[in-house]
C-alpha cells in the first residue's frame, strides 16, 4: 500500500467515521492497521460519497510563505506537525547508511509528519561538510542533495540549520579554531559573533548552501520549494554578553543576509526562547535564572528584520528536574502558552516549538508520562489553532528508523517500538491535515456536519 495512500486513508475513514457515526474515532487508526482493505473500501466510499478532496493538487509543491499568525501554502492553511533527525547527511554520505535516510523519511510520512529539521553543517569534523573555510568536500554535498531529494520524494520540508552553538559537528568552536589557526587574536568561543573575519567565514557558507544546485535534481536550493526555512544557528547563545546587544546585532546583519541571498525562503533564528532582559515582566517564565544570562532574549531577537517565525525549545528534564514529575508538565504548558501569546501579540507571527522530547535517562522515566507531554504539546497548539493564533507546529526531538538505537541520545523515537506515541502522533496529523485543507473540500452536506468535524479535533479523549 503506498505510504502517501495510507496516511490520507486514515484520515478519509476517520472523517467517514465522525460524519456518519460508523464508529469512534479513536478506532480509525486501528482499522487503518489492521485492514488495509477495507481501509481502501471505505476510503474510496469517503472519497466518492462525501466528496472530499483532501489531497494536494499535484502541482502544490510550491513555497511555504508566512500569513499573519500563519504558514500558507498557495494561500491555505500550513499547521506543522514534524521531527528532528540531525544526522540525515552524514548517514547519506556512506552507501552503507544511506538507506537510512530512506527509511526515516518513509517512516515519518506513514504517521502524516511533513517537516523535517535537520543540519545542513558538519564543519571540520568526521565526514566533513565544510573542511575548512570555503573548502568543502564534494562526496558529503552530494549527500545533502540526496537529503533534500528524497524530502521531496515522501512531501517532507526540511528545516535546514546553517551552524551550531555547540561544537557537536563543529559549530561556533570550530569557526573560532579556523580563526585562531589563521592568527587572529580571540579569546572566547562568542567572538564568532562579532569578528569580521569569523562572520565572513558563516556568509561564505551561507552563499554556499543557499546556492548550490543538487546534483540529482538540478534545481538550486534556493529555489526549491522542498526547503522549508533557513535556521540562522542551532541554539545561539552569546553568554560573554549578558545585555544581549551582541548576539542581536549578529541576528540583524544574519538574516537580513540570508534573505539577500535568497527572498524566497522563511528565516527563522533557532532559540530556545529564553525571556532577555527587554521584558523584565516574562523572566519568570524561564526554567531558571540562568536562562537570562546568556545572551539571548526572545522577544527583542524576533522582532528584527528578515526573521519570519519565532523558534522554541523545550526541555523540561534538563531545564527544571531531571526526575519525571507534574513539575515538568506544568513547566512545559505555561512555557508553551506564555511564547504563544507573545508570538501573536507582540510578535504577530507564528511560532514553531523546534525541538521537545523527555528522555528515557530521566529519573522514574516511563513511556507513559513521555505520551503524556507529547498530548499536552499538540493539545495545546490545537488550542491555538481552533483560534486562529499563533501555534504553527511542533518539531519532536527525535525520530530514528530501526537499527540506529546505538546513535539514541535518550529522545530517540522508533515508531516500531514505540506504537502507543505513534498512535498520538498520527491523530495529531490527522487533524492538523484537517485544517490544512479545509479550503480544499467540496462537501454536500455544506457545513451541517462541521460540528461533527469540531469534535473530532478537539475531543480530548481521542
Amino acid at each position: 500500500m503506498d505510504t502517501c495512500f495510507r496516511f490520507r486513508a486514515t484520515i478519509s475513514l476517520a472523517i467517514l467515521m465522525v460524519i456518519t457515526g460508523m464508529s469512534s474515532c479513536s478506532n480509525a487508526h486501528v482499522a487503518v492497521e489492521e485492514d488495509d482493505g477495507a481501509v481502501e473500501a471505505l476510503a474510496e466510499t469517503a472519497h466518492s460519497d462525501l466528496v472530499f478532496d483532501l489531497e494536494m493538487e499535484e502541482d502544490a509543491w510550491l513555497t511555504v510563505q508566512k500569513k499573519g499568525h500563519q504558514f500558507v501554502v498557495n494561500d491555505k492553511p500550513f499547521y506543522v506537525n514534524g521531527f528532528n533527525t540531525y544526522w540525515l547527511m552524514v548517514f547519506a554520505a556512506d552507501q552503507s547508511t544511506r538507506g537510512k535516510v530512506t527509511d526515516v523519511f518513509k517512516q515519518a510520512s506513514t504517521i502524516g509528519l511533513t517537516v523535517c529539521r535537520t543540519w545542513a553543517f558538519n564543519d571540520g569534523q568526521w565526514r566533513a561538510l565544510q573542511k575548512s573555510p570555503s573548502v568543502y568536500d564534494e562526496t558529503v554535498f552530494q549527500a545533502l542533495d540526496f537529503v533534500v531529494t528524497e524530502a521531496k520524494k515522501y512531501k517532507i520540508r526540511l528545516v535546514l540549520s546553517l551552524v551550531n552553538n555547540w561544537d557537536a559537528y563543529g559549530g561556533k568552536p570550530q569557526y573560532v579554531k579556523w580563526g585562531k589557526d589563521a592568527g587572529l587574536n580571540l579569546t572566547s568561543d562568542d567572538d564568532f559573533f562579532s569578528h569580521p573575519t569569523l562572520k565572513g567565514y558563516y556568509k561564505t557558507h551561507v552563499q554556499t548552501i543557499l546556492n548550490r544546485v543538487n546534483t540529482f535534481t538540478n534545481v538550486s536550493y534556493k529555489d526549491d520549494p522542498t526547503i522549508f526555512a533557513w535556521e540562522l544557528m542551532n541554539e545561539a547563545r552569546c553568554a560573554s554578553d549578558p545585555s544581549g546587544d551582541v548576539l542581536q546585532a549578529w541576528i540583524e546583519e544574519m538574516a537580513m543576509f540570508v534573505k539577500s541571498v535568497d527572498p524566497k525562503h522563511m528565516v527563522e533564528i533557532g532559540l530556545e526562547g529564553f525571556y532577555g532582559p527587554s521584558t523584565p515582566n516574562r523572566v519568570q517564565y524561564n526554567p531558571n535564572t540562568y536562562a537570562q544570562q546568556v545572551g539571548t532574549d526572545f522577544i527583542r531577537n524576533h522582532q528584527v528584520l528578515g526573521v519570519d517565525y519565532a523558534s522554541v525549545h523545550m526541555y523540561p528534564d534538563s531545564w527544571v528536574s531531571q526526575t519525571v514529575s507534574a513539575v515538568q508538565y506544568s513547566f512545559v504548558k505555561k512555557w508553551m502558552q506564555s511564547h504563544i501569546v507573545d508570538a501573536e501579540k507582540i510578535l504577530e507571527m507564528p511560532v514553531v516549538f523546534g525541538e521537545f522530547g523527555i528522555s528515557s535517562h530521566d529519573q522514574g522515566y516511563n513511556t507513559s508520562f513521555r505520551d503524556a507531554i507529547y498530548s499536552l504539546v499538540y493539545k495545546e497548539l490545537l488550542n491555538s489553532t481552533r483560534k486562529g493564533g499563533s501555534g504553527a507546529g511542533s518539531l519532536m526531538w527525535q525520530l530514528f528508523p530501526d537499527g540506529t538505537e546505538y546513535m539514541d541520545d535518550g529522545y530517540a523515537v522508533v515508531l516500531s517500538k514505540s506504537s502507543s506515541l505513534s498512535n498520538i502522533i498520527s491523530l495529531h496529523s490527522t487533524r492538523l491535515m484537517l485544517f490544512n485543507t479545509l479550503c480544499n473540500w467540496k462537501c454536500r452536506w455544506g457545513c451541517r456536519k462541521r460540528k461533527s468535524v469540531d469534535t473530532f479535533l478537539y475531543h480530548e479523549e481521542l
